[in-house]
């Protein structure tokens, strides 16, 4: 892969406030506060939305879902790479077709996704979910980083499938 220079904010390490994880997370939620509460990130021109409640811990519920992992919401826990590259979530979504990052959509539990996708070279790769409602809302779901090689290949096979599909589309517009 061609390495990119994407111009990521720094992540934020727990190690900068000494171990104190109430200290950190309260730094990562300020981050996710100046990018998606104070300011809205665009997203093919539109301004995305976040879902706000039920408040966790007194924090938007989606701050809740781009720093946790699990499939169960009550047991949902920490995730410290999800937590350290909250601020990069931001500058992918306002970039990706500036940076050819890989986009499609998914179905995911009955619902309408737009998967973002960036590949990096020295780091975990970091996928941000954007969550396409019928009103014409887009929300920011999710983000996290794909820690292994078997990640990485489900959701390369994902958007392979998707690519596909759409260049079937296109050499056939007559079919439905």
């Amino acid at each position: 892969m061609e390495s990119k220079d994407y111009h990521l904010p720094e992540i934020i390490t727990l190690e900068e406030f000494g171990g104190d994880w109430h200290s950190f997370i309260e730094a990562v939620y300020e981050a996710f506060k100046k990018d998606f509460l104070i300011s809205r990130p665009i997203f093919r021109g539109t301004y995305i939305k976040l879902k706000r409640h039920p408040l966790f811990q007194d924090k938007a519920y989606t701050f809740y879902h781009m720093t946790h992992k699990g499939d169960i919401e009550s047991d949902r826990e920490p995730e410290l790479r999800r937590c350290e590259r909250i601020s990069w979530a931001k500058p992918v979504i306002e970039n990706c077709e500036q940076w050819k990052l890989k986009i499609w959509p998914q179905i995911r539990k009955g619902k309408n996704r737009i998967c973002i996708w960036l590949e990096l070279d020295d780091e975990p790769d970091y996928i941000v979910i954007l969550d396409v409602r019928k009103n014409s809302y887009i929300y920011v779901w999710t983000a996290f980083t794909l820690n292994r090689n078997h990640e990485k290949r489900k959701k390369l096979k994902e958007y392979e499938e998707y690519m596909k599909n759409a260049k079937a589309a296109r050499s056939n517009p007559t079919a439905s």
